[in-house]
Order: structure tokens, then C-alpha cells, then sequence
């Protein structure tokens, strides 16, 4: 127990700053385009407990945690925040801004993965030892943002990936595209149950690994 305390303490800033900041990325680039909306509902700030959902930010990932932990794994982490409201309608030019905005989340997800990859250089060169506590958050942050960039941008309706493939397909197959979005979600959930999400996963991860190897 004492352990899963100390992972969970480990986890909680990377975790909370990851999916919150994410959904303010949105909503910050969003009033670039054109669409206020998020800015006006006060969510494009960073403070994390504007973005905070009891279920998604807090729960469901210390349950995820918990059985994992539980069942001798590694412990698994997934979670959301509360979706940032865009009116698609008001950006400039809805279907070309689309890319722009859905594409603000998983960037600001490797942004994060490089200053925390930064920070754990900086330990590192410091003298602090791999069992430190800032080094241990340092490596989670990295991996819980790259699990996120990778995750959103798997093109599947309606994630950020799915989002920016919409943008990109000429618009009647765009349009097509679109009718996978109310069944996305279970193709996810059924994705990660069997184990095919994460294999899926592993060029997107590798990517942000490269990238995010260069600053460390």
C-alpha cells in the first residue's frame, strides 16, 4: 500500500497538468481561429480546476491505477478532462481550422514531454539519483504525455486524431468518415481491452520517444 501511495504521488501532477493542459490547448488555439467559446465558458486558463472531471481527471485513473497495481502489473493510467467547448461553426474556416485546433491537444502533450524531459536533465547532471522522488515524476511525466500525444492522435472519431483526418479527406469522404464518430469510443474501449490499441500505438509512441530523446 505504502508503494501504491508513493506511485500515486509520483503520477498526480503529470497526470492532472497532462489531461487539463491538453483541453486548454484547444480552446487556446480555437479563439485564434475564430470560436470564443471556450474562452468566454473561462477554459482557456491554466489552472487545472477549471479542466477537472470527477470521473475522467480523477477516478477513473486511480481506479486503472489501483488494479493494475493490484494485479502485479506496471500500473496503467488513462484518463480525460471536461472536453473544451468549440462551436466548429464560428472558426474562421470550420473545416481547415478543424486540423489546427484538434492538433493543439497532442502538441501541447509533447511540449510537456520535452520541459519535463528537460527538467530531468537538468536533475540528473544535478546528481540526483533515479530513486528520487523529482526524478520519478520527471520520467512519469514523459511517459504519461508521450501515452496521451500518441493516444489523441490515433484517427479515430471522436479523438484529436480523428478530428484532423476529417480535416484532411476531401469533403464527401470526410463526411462518411464522420459516421464512425458515435461508435468511436467502444472501438477504443475494445481496442485497449484486447490489447491491439497499444500495438497500434507504438509508431506514434516511438516518434515522440525520438523527438523528446534529443533534449534529454
Amino acid at each position: 500500500m505504502e508503494a501504491l501511495i508513493q506511485t500515486i504521488t509520483v503520477y498526480a501532477l503529470p497526470v492532472l497538468f497532462g489531461i487539463t493542459l491538453h483541453e486548454a490547448a484547444h480552446g487556446y488555439v480555437a479563439r485564434m481561429f475564430g470560436d470564443p467559446t471556450a474562452y468566454q465558458a473561462g477554459r482557456v486558463s491554466l489552472n487545472p480546476i477549471r479542466h477537472i472531471d470527477m470521473v475522467g481527471t480523477i477516478i477513473v485513473p486511480l481506479v486503472l491505477l489501483f488494479s493494475t497495481k493490484l494485479m502485479g502489473g506496471a500500473g496503467m493510467l488513462f484518463g480525460w478532462a471536461k472536453p473544451v467547448p468549440v462551436d466548429w461553426s464560428r472558426l474562421n474556416k470550420p473545416k481547415r481550422d478543424m486540423l489546427w485546433v484538434a492538433l493543439a491537444g497532442p502538441a501541447s502533450n509533447l511540449v510537456m514531454a520535452i520541459i519535463w524531459a528537460v527538467e530531468l536533465r537538468l536533475l540528473m547532471s544535478a546528481g540526483s539519483g533515479m530513486e528520487s522522488f523529482w526524478v520519478r515524476m520527471a520520467i512519469a511525466g514523459i511517459q504519461i504525455n508521450l501515452v496521451l500525444m500518441a493516444l489523441n492522435l490515433f484517427p479515430l472519431p471522436p479523438l484529436d486524431g480523428g478530428r484532423i483526418v476529417f480535416s484532411l479527406l476531401p469533403g464527401p469522404l470526410a463526411y462518411k468518415y464522420s459516421r464512425i464518430e458515435p461508435y468511436g469510443l467502444l472501438i477504443l474501449v475494445v481496442l485497449m481491452m484486447t490489447g491491439v490499441l497499444w500495438k497500434l500505438l507504438l509508431p506514434l509512441l516511438a516518434a515522440g520517444q525520438a523527438i523528446v530523446t534529443w533534449f534529454l
